[in-house]
């Protein structure tokens, strides 16, 4: 009876060992196989599979623009009253009388204000594959207004053709009357909306995380699932950008408003984790946004305008033109294109087409269409690439649950 006692409990530990086993099998052999899905989607791109891309792009176009439509249904009564208040501003638009001032003045304000906003959202939305768009239009626009600042000694540039075109205002001013602040305050606007399109863009990953937390759900997507996995390798990570990325984690955990405003109030590359943070620790809506939107909008956007000032400012400019130009041999030919450049804007700015200097394009100008083209471009090839594999992932996943019923 003993022996049988004895045998009977081995056989049932090793069928314990055999299903513990079985359940580390199942659990490698998934993960193996989502790592394998994942690396067959980001196969699917433009310069690999350009008809595929394409057809999966078109069909996760077509599935997006339904699921739309079937929101927007369900909130009609919201739709309505949104085009009733559409209506009501496009009479008020179009009828003569005393308010089309002010329509005019609101117009010009509110479309300039969505251009900056709309900037700021594609710069940061896409969990770091946004458009660059303080290098490409915010960063050159300050410097251009600065430039012409010190040239004109004066911020009044004529409206219009200004923003769209500087040129110097007609009345005389005094040599060195331009300050600081009033460059500063002459961009403040296009720049805190700016910055405040990049914080309505670090919306999407605290929504995501967020969701995935109060699901319990597990989102395919890499950005939360590389978050989890440092959450589970806190104690053992060695590498410098895992622990730059712990650290901002646990200063937004544990500091709450303050450690998000500390966090978006610098240049932060890695503030995309913040975002997740938060939304994965359920950290209140408006405590995130509104830390998140001070320090982009307002502490962020006003250091940001301090460097490109400073750096564009007349004699900082010149001081670099002199350094080029004492570069050994190469030195006289790169500071040519610089001063030619620099010339052309000043005649810009003074109106002076009339004048003896030539007009022709210069060739720092002409690299710069052509990187914001370039920049533009492959910020529309990443989004093609990215609803394709979206669509591809659907395909896995309706695969899986699949499997799973039969």
């Amino acid at each position: 009876m003993a022996e049988n006692g004895t045998d009977c409990d081995q056989r049932r530990i090793g069928m314990t060992k055999e299903q513990h086993n079985g359940n580390f099998t199942g659990k490698s052999s998934l993960s193996e196989r989502k790592r394998r899905d994942r690396e067959e989607r980001l196969n699917i791109v433009l310069w690999k599979q350009p008809l595929v891309t394409l057809q999966y792009f078109s069909l996760e176009t077509l599935i997006n623009l339904k699921e739309w439509t079937i929101k927007l249904w369900q909130r009609r009564s919201i739709v309505l009253c949104v085009l009733l208040t559409l209506a009501v501003l496009t009479a008020t638009y179009y009828i003569e009388g005393a308010h089309q001032q002010y329509v005019r003045y609101m117009e010009k304000k509110f479309f300039w204000c969505a251009y900056w906003v709309g900037l700021g959202i594609l710069s940061s939305v896409g969990l770091g594959t946004g458009l660059h768009t303080f290098l490409l239009y915010l960063g050159p626009h300050i410097a251009s207004v600065t430039l012409a600042a010190y040239e004109c000694n004066s911020v009044n540039f004529p409206e219009p053709p200004y923003p769209d075109q500087i040129i110097c205002p007609d009345e005389g001013t005094t040599e060195g009357s331009i300050s600081l602040w009033a460059i500063i305050s002459k961009v403040r606007l296009e720049a805190c909306m700016w910055g405040a399109g990049t914080a309505i863009g670090e919306l999407p990953p605290y929504f995501m995380a967020r969701a995935a937390r109060l699901s319990g759900a597990e989102p395919d997507d890499e950005e939360y699932q590389e978050f989890e996995e440092m959450l589970e390798h806190a104690q053992t990570a060695q590498d410098f950008a895992t622990r730059a990325k712990l650290a901002v984690q646990n200063m937004v955990q544990r500091v709450g408003f303050f450690g998000i405003l500390a966090c978006a109030s610098i240049p932060n590359p890695l503030f995309d984790l913040a975002g997740i943070t938060c939304g994965h620790f359920l950290v209140p809506f408006w405590t995130f946004f509104g830390a998140t939107l001070i320090g982009k909008a307002v502490i962020k956007m006003h250091i940001q305008k301090l460097f490109v000032i400073i750096t564009f400012s007349k004699h900082i400019v010149e001081q670099m033109v002199s350094l080029i130009g004492a570069i050994p041999s190469i030195g006289p030919s790169l500071q040519k294109p610089f001063q030619e450049y620099l010339e052309a804007q000043r005649i810009k700015l003074h109106h002076k087409s009339d004048s003896g200097v030539p007009q022709g394009e210069n060739w720092l100008s002409w690299m710069f269409e052509k990187l914001v083209i370039f920049m533009v471009c492959y910020f529309i090839l990443s989004i093609i690439n990215s609803m394709a594999q979206s669509y591809a992932k659907r395909l896995q996943q309706k695969m899986y649950s699949e499997e799973k019923t039969k």
